[in-house]
């Protein structure tokens, strides 16, 4: 039966779309079967599109990402190694799908609250010759692309990865040496003339596409932690997980490989580690509450920790500066360095419960250290959190993890569940860093995971270079304004205020002294102004290693934090805020300490400030009328 015309032309060009969807330019040898993968914005040319390639012969897969047609990661291996199966080589294409991937969700803490996720989604399926199969999973938004590994079948323990990220040999790199506690320093480097070594999986790459951030979303206890291996004199940039060897049962998503990317401007503003993590699984998070923190282990150390009379000094201070949390660290549960923790006495003779009384009375909230090994167990966690609960405690600062390695991550799942069951605020330190953890279980308020404020070896490049890779993936406690480290900081008093804007944490941690507040009566009174959750965030100027200038808004005022590295200036920072007039006040450092300036500017204006060698500053802008005289309230 002939076939009409209409229909045969309809066929063949559903033929072509196809075709042009699953392939690219034609070749000559057919060596290669490409795929294209690119986000589903209006603005789709100019935002990063990844170009996945099967080597014909080989059987091995590649990825590729550009941006606007240029150059952000060159085509690098993709494929992972069971005990069963050998899934890096020797592939052959079975099917294509796709799909959209658009969600909201409202955050705790971060860049701002309210979240928008569209992303397209492409799973490539692929199988070796014996039938092994492996679905790469793409994902492509406006500021990112991502892959994972899904083993529908299962093919025993996984051995490794063949994932690495070609860079550019010359694009400009800053990297943090690896270390199990996150704490490493960024140094800058190009890509090739990186030293042989391992580095932080958090990698920040400029090159003809922009900026590049390398991170990881949604590890959990099936899996194990990444870093990145280099060899001095190539741009490659390998997977190397914490274990040699990892546990699984049955079938298999591997974390999210993420590259955040485009201007300097998205990656900094981006969300998209959290956008890539599963759902909170916290039911009812009405509980969970960020704030700024009265922090005293850099201002008393382990004895004002033993004390009940230096902790009830403390919560007065708190109290009458309207903070919402005290945090009592290292000390409050040892009788003596030779104190048995696993004795069930501390339960009766802590003055804990007494503290948390005396601070509820007054409107503060108590959190309280604890050692990672007195949580290690069923048994000890069953101990403590159901107590620490029953006292009142609203949240625990988990110290001392050091480790990527699968059994600890088991370790990190029961305890997110369980802090999460027993309404305990959290903040880990010598921790892992944020993997898309906080949209997951946003009772997370923020993790050290950086070589932060009690570190005596940071440099002022290393402050500008946190807001554009550390920070970009989550809640940072670096502890700032601990004033009275005279000496023992690279930066200014004015730069020290402006960090606890530049710095994005759940848990705001003042680490100053109560003495070093009242001494600098214009820092205390901005930190009675900061909060710490945020409706928006934007980059106003900026360059990692340079300087660093974010504006957040909460409510209808901008908070904005400014930090630079090296020579005295006058700073220029275009006043990005919005359209009409601004009140704008400011911290800045002056020949005889802090000062305050008052000026009336229209948005895109330009801020200027006096910044000193190695400084910084603050400011609150507050929309301007006849009248308006602060934007303090």
């Amino acid at each position: 039966m002939a076939v009409p015309l209409r229909t045969a032309v309809a066929a063949l060009c559903a033929g072509l779309v196809a075709t042009l969807l699953t392939t690219g330019p034609a070749r000559a040898d057919q060596r290669e079967r490409i795929w294209t993968v690119s986000g589903p914005g209006r603005a789709a040319a100019h935002e990063p599109r990844a170009r996945i390639a099967l080597d014909a012969t080989t059987g091995t897969v590649s990825l590729a990402v550009t941006r606007a047609g240029r150059t952000v990661v060159e085509p690098s291996p993709v494929g992972i190694v069971t005990e069963q199966a050998d899934l890096s080589k020797d592939l052959r294409f079975l099917r294509r799908s796709d799909r959209l991937v658009d969600e909201r969700y409202r955050a705790k803490s971060g860049k701002r609250l309210d979240r928008r996720v569209r992303m397209s989604e492409t799973r490539l399926s692929f199988a070796t010759s014996a039938g092994a199969r492996l679905d790469l999973v793409v994902r492509a938004a406006a500021d990112g692309v991502a892959y994972r590994y899904v083993l529908p079948g299962g093919y025993g323990d996984v051995l490794g990865e063949s994932s690495a990220f070609n860079l550019p040999p010359d694009a400009s790199a800053w990297l943090g040496a690896y270390r199990v506690d996150n704490e490493g320093q960024f140094v800058r480097y190009t890509a090739a003339t990186a030293p042989t070594g391992e580095y932080s999986d958090q990698a920040l790459f400029e090159t003809d596409g922009g900026y590049t951030l390398l991170a990881e979303s949604d590890l959990t206890g099936g899996y194990s932690g990444a870093r990145l291996a280099h060899d001095q004199g190539t741009g490659t940039y390998r997977i190397k997980l914490a274990d040699d060897r990892i546990d699984t049962d049955g079938p298999l998503a591997t974390p999210w490989r993420a590259m955040v990317t485009g201007d300097l401007a998205t990656v900094t503003r981006s969300t998209f580690t959290d956008d890539l993590a599963p759902a909170s699984k916290v039911p009812d998070a009405s509980w969970i509450r960020p704030g700024t923190v009265l922090w005293t282990w850099l201002a008393g150390g382990r004895p004002a920790g033993q004390s009940l009379t230096a902790q009830k000094a403390y919560v007065d201070y708190a109290a009458e500066r309207n903070w919402p949390y005290e945090a009592v660290d290292a000390g409050w549960y040892f009788k003596s360095d030779a104190w048995d923790t696993t004795d069930p006495a501390w339960q009766t003779t802590s003055w804990m419960p007494e503290l948390v009384e005396y601070a509820r009375a007054k409107g503060v909230g108590i959190i309280v250290w604890i050692h990672q090994r007195d949580l290690d167990t069923p048994e000890e966690r069953a101990r403590w959190l159901p107590t620490l609960e029953r006292w009142g405690v609203k949240g625990v600062k988990i110290d001392f993890m050091n480790s990527e390695a699968q059994p600890m991550l088991r370790w990190y799942d029961s305890i997110l569940a369980e802090t999460a069951a027993h309404h305990l605020l959290v903040d880990f330190h010598g921790s892992t860093i944020p993997k898309g953890i906080q949209r997951t279980w946003p009772h997370v308020m923020t993790l050290e995971g950086v070589a932060g404020e009690e570190k005596r070896t940071n440099t002022a490049a290393h402050l500008t270079t946190l807001p554009f890779t550390r920070n970009v993936i989550g809640s940072m406690d670096f502890t700032p304004g601990a004033f009275q480290r005279v000496g023992l900081r690279p930066n200014s008093d004015a730069a020290e205020v402006g960090l606890t804007v530049a710095y994005e944490s759940g848990l705001q941690m003042f680490a100053g002294t109560p003495e070093s507040y009242d001494e600098r009566p214009l820092a205390r009174a901005y930190f009675d102004q900061v909060p710490a959750a945020w409706d928006d965030t934007r980059l106003l100027d900026g360059r990692p290693g340079e300087e660093a200038v974010l504006a957040r808004r909460s409510g209808d005022r901008w908070f904005i934090g400014g930090v630079y590295a090296g020579a005295a200036r006058t700073a220029e920072v275009p006043l990005t805020i919005g359209p009409g007039r601004w009140l704008v006040e400011t911290v800045e450092d002056g020949a005889d300490g802090l000062v305050q300036e008052r000026r009336v500017l229209r948005g895109g204006d330009t801020l200027g400030v006096d910044i000193v060698a190695g400084g910084g500053f603050a400011a609150i802008a507050c929309a301007w009328r006849p009248g308006i005289t602060t934007c303090h309230r």
